[in-house]
């Protein structure tokens, strides 16, 4: 979202008319051309354009006489968006209103064609355009009290506009805050505003909680041919409950010397600025090596509400359960063998922990033997499902298995189906939540957080592990795949 110009035109009753300042922004004029294609009309030298917009405002002295293109019943103007006819085709949109002898006029940036023109609200540019002439009119309406006080804020114009709007992307709406930042002794006539997203302020003791959870998924497959794969997904949320119109929080992200780089990094529209080397760490570039580890710093001014700081992604070594399953028909009977093994880099301490073993387009359990090294097996109400509850931790071996044999009814309705399960393609599920532990290693603390506001505030920082669609195939049946490793 940028301008392609800025104008402040002085016109009184019966005047012709003068353009006190413009400002024009050569770059984004070439991205103007480049969005607009063959709709793209550039933007008139001054005095036509001063000329074609009072034309348009009906200031010409013309005002009582009727013009078609102006007052016709297909011209019902409800916004102050105007289009200029000039000499290459119509200016559109430009947005432009008066105020105390004075027009206010910007001409925005469209990023698409304007053949047809988009709808108004499509538009991001025209909501900034209204709100850089908003600041531009306090600006010249504060302490003005004659010709020669005017005089002197447009001389401040451009030097207050090349802090607030570098390059025709505007910054800052506040040209009176531009003017106390540039000049400690001029007072400031407005407080400061807060963001649109900071809908309230906050009273009372201040606090801070942020929360780490990571989602591994894995799906593995125990064959030469296809590889195994497994992701993790990170999310952090936050919650800051501090004083203040707009409170200044910085949040640090950090990874152990052996911790697994963030990539792929979203963020949220409250985080002010952000490192490059933040968001060009994308794991679709495989061959890049000097991928970004941190420390993640997203200073930002937070809403009120709990809100998703931002989201990850990250590639560690290995998933923190291996698992090897196999499930083959004998003598009537279906004969498994499951197997787990916790890494040796993962937390031995789990909320819950346990294998769904299903049984798709089949009867009920009618037979089951089974021996396991570790915890305990349960078998469904609906007799089609093995539950095998592993607990809160893994034995020392971090290595535990189940063996057995299972017999199956008659088919009925009320059994589990699944058109892709159908023979011996089945699969194990895991589910396992690990609390005080992420597999990046990432982490937060209060030494890590900082607030800019009066008060202590209380820090409270958490993280955990969950799994999501962690699944672990027959190896002795073909599984779904969703592509083949090509083997040299």
């Amino acid at each position: 979202m940028a301008l392609r110009g800025l104008w402040l035109i002085s016109h009184e009753k019966d005047a012709q008319g003068n353009v006190l300042f413009s400002r024009r922004y050569p770059t984004v004029e070439t991205r103007a051309k480049c969005f607009n294609g063959a709709s793209y009309v550039a933007v008139p030298e001054d005095y036509p354009f001063l000329k074609a917009l009072l034309f348009e405002l009906r200031l010409t002295g013309e005002e009582h006489s009727f013009i078609e293109r102006q007052d016709g019943c297909a011209r019902i103007n409800k916004t102050s968006v105007y289009a200029l006819q000039t000499e290459r085709g119509d200016l559109w949109p430009i947005v432009a209103f008066q105020k105390s002898g004075l027009i206010y006029a910007a001409v925005p940036l469209v990023e698409q064609s304007l053949n047809p023109r988009p709808a108004l609200i499509s538009i991001g540019g025209i909501s900034q355009a209204f709100a850089l002439l908003s600041g531009m009119l306090a600006f010249m309406n504060s302490s003005q009290k004659n010709e020669a006080e005017k005089n002197a804020k447009v001389g401040q114009l451009p030097s207050l506009l090349m802090h607030a709007c570098p390059l025709g992307t505007p910054l800052e709406t506040n040209l009176n805050g531009s003017l106390s930042e540039s000049s400690p002794l001029a007072p400031s006539a407005h407080p400061l505003k807060p963001p649109a997203w900071r809908t309230c302020t906050y009273k009372g003791k201040p606090q801070v909680n942020i929360c780490i959870v990571e989602k591994v998924k894995s799906v593995q497959y125990n064959k030469r041919e296809v590889a195994d794969m497994w992701q993790v997904y990170g999310a952090v949320s936050c919650k800051c409950d501090i004083e203040g119109a707009a409170p200044n929080v910085s949040v640090s992200l950090n990874l152990p010397a052996n911790g697994s780089p963030l990539q792929d990094i979203l963020v949220h529209p409250c985080v002010t600025s952000l490192d490059s080397a933040i968001l060009t760490s994308s794991s679709v570039d495989a061959m890049d090596d000097s991928a970004f580890s941190g420390p993640y710093k997203f200073p930002l001014t937070p809403p009120p509400d709990q809100f998703s700081l931002c989201y990850y992604t990250s590639q560690v070594p290995v998933p923190p359960i291996l698992g090897f399953y196999q499930l083959k028909e004998e003598e009537l009977q279906w004969k498994l063998t499951l197997q787990l093994k916790l890494h040796e880099s993962v937390k031995n301490s789990f909320e819950y922990c346990e294998a769904r073993i299903p049984f798709f387009n089949r009867g009920p359990i009618t037979h089951l033997e089974y021996r396991i090294t570790y915890g305990q097996l349960e078998v469904s109400k609906e007799k089609s499902l093995l539950v095998w509850v592993i607990g809160q931790k893994f034995p020392k071996s971090l290595e535990i298995s189940l063996t057995g044999t299972v017999a199956f009814g008659a088919t009925s309705q009320q059994q589990a189906t699944d058109p892709m399960c159908t023979g011996g393609t089945a699969y194990v599920k895991l589910y396992f939540r690990i609390l005080d532990f992420t597999l990046t290693g990432c982490y937060t603390d209060q030494h890590s957080i900082q607030v800019f506001a009066a008060g202590k505030p209380k820090i409270s920082a958490a993280r955990e592990v969950l799994s999501s669609d962690y699944y672990i195939w027959n190896s002795k049946a073909p599984a779904p795949v969703v592509y083949r490793t090509l083997l040299f």
